[in-house]
């Protein structure tokens, strides 16, 4: 699965993209398309690959780094021209510029990663053989035109042409197809280069990405995951950028969270305003960041490989399809299920399901969903608001409201039940008194003492 077709998942990866300092176009477009990497081997290249750069870029003087930066600036999109080349159609002028631009783009930035030691980074192919065909003067302009060095008639004609204008055009004539003849001279001579330019162009469009990224992981503080053998994955301090630099906007502090799963399906409880959401966003962030060789917002992550990750969450009604709420939801998750028994190493990530039908079935539903969901191959996270009675699952909850704040710490407890914390919270935001009171009133009637104090 190519990474943008995962650009709009409401994890947040659409934030992470847009804070890639890329400075061009091709190379934007080149990580758009990288496929997602599923083999451990892959994993550990592309990320000793960026470590390089990241080492790179914590030695070096500021002014080496934008000049490298600068002359990537310059990397264009032309796949279309070199598939010309290959195809050995005939290059025109224009065509014919981009591939001297690009040679030249090329040699010029071999030349500098080599000088300052990045070369085994990313290996640049050779191709000073292409400029010596198109520079033939050694001018060392990016520009190009058919030069007076590549054939003596066609000098000796424009010659002609200015020491007799009035023959003009028929020299203009001649002179056209004998510079088509160069054309096709020169495209035939390029030809078997064709490989070699797009190696350039991707190994130039993979320097701007594995810059971009090194800079992100020391602005935002990311670290380099390990690839976790054992089927668990576990974060320290794992935190979400963008929820993080929300917060911090309003002089707030994120609290970062710390948390393992794995084989057995894991129950995250607690009230409204809890941050159990966020933690199943940050979760499938860092999956997806992981397997398409980003920095991982985290102090520490060992991180489990997997085929598939699917992320439910929120409201999914589809008013394209005529689907309630509910029905978009139990589509998403029945896709969930179908995807489990295909023997596919499964992320399942669950955002609060049946939380719009009845207490009564919705807790049917989620106690039998962590059931359905119990494989060894799928790794199950599911948040929930209702009491779930005693299973095989692993349950967290959120530490929840402590000395007038919320502490957003996950601890493990026995069971899945809700801690009742509702009334503390809307006290909290100085909801109506009189309405909190009513509500307090009610639970004390319609429950022991006893229980209230326990739950709360």
């Amino acid at each position: 699965m190519q990474l943008r077709e995962n650009t709009e998942s409401p994890c947040g990866l659409r934030y992470m993209l847009d804070r890639l300092e890329l400075q061009s176009g091709y190379a934007r477009r080149w990580l758009l398309d990288m496929p997602m990497m599923r083999t451990g081997e892959e994993i550990a290249r592309a990320y000793a690959t960026l470590r390089l750069f990241s080492d790179f870029i914590a030695r070096v003087d500021a002014p080496v780094l934008q000049t490298l930066q600068f002359r990537l600036q310059g990397l264009k999109d032309i796949r279309t021209t070199l598939r010309n080349l290959e195809n050995q159609a005939v290059l025109d002028d224009i065509e014919l510029f981009e591939v001297k631009h690009l040679a030249m783009l090329a040699a010029d930035v071999a030349e500098r990663v080599q000088t300052c030691g990045l070369d085994r980074a990313v290996a640049i192919p050779d191709v000073n053989e292409v400029i010596a065909i198109l520079d033939p003067d050694g001018l060392k302009m990016a520009s190009f035109y058919v030069y007076d060095s590549y054939c003596q008639e066609l000098r000796d004609l424009r010659s002609q042409m200015r020491q007799h204008p009035e023959r003009q055009e028929k020299l203009l004539s001649e002179c056209a197809e004998i510079e088509e003849g160069v054309r096709r001279d020169l495209s035939k001579r390029l030809h078997p280069f064709a490989k070699a330019l797009a190696e350039a162009q991707t190994a130039l469009a993979q320097m701007d990405v594995n810059f971009a990224k090194a800079l992100q992981i020391n602005q935002l503080g990311l670290c380099f995951p390990q690839i976790a053998r054992d089927g668990i994955t576990r974060y320290e301090a794992m935190f979400h950028p963008q929820v993080k630099e929300t917060l911090e906007g309003r002089k707030q502090h994120f609290q970062p969270v710390s948390i393992a799963f794995g084989k057995r399906p894991t129950l995250v409880t607690g009230a409204n305003m809890g941050g159990k959401t966020v933690v199943l966003k940050a979760l499938a962030l860092c999956q997806y960041l992981f397997q398409y060789g980003f920095g991982i917002p985290a102090a520490q992550a060992d991180i489990a490989l997997k085929d598939e990750i699917h992320f439910c969450i929120g409201d999914e009604q589809s008013i394209e399809k005529g689907l309630s709420s509910f029905a978009a939801e139990m589509q998403h998750i029945d896709a969930v299920i179908k995807a489990s028994r295909k023997q596919v190493q499964l992320l399942a990530l669950i955002d609060e399901p049946a939380r719009t039908t009845n207490p009564t079935e919705g807790t049917a539903l989620v106690s039998a969903l962590v059931k359905v969901l119990r494989g060894d191959n799928v790794s199950l996270v599911m948040t929930t608001h209702y009491d779930i009675g005693l299973t095989d699952a692993r349950c967290l909850r959120v530490k929840g409201f402590e000395n007038g704040a919320m502490n957003y710490e996950l601890v493990e407890v026995q069971d899945g039940e809700v801690p009742h914390e509702a009334l503390h919270i809307a006290e909290s935001l100085g909801i109506d008194a009189e309405w909190i009171s009513e509500a307090r009133e009610i639970l004390i009637r319609e429950n022991p003492p006893q229980l209230i104090n326990n739950k709360q």
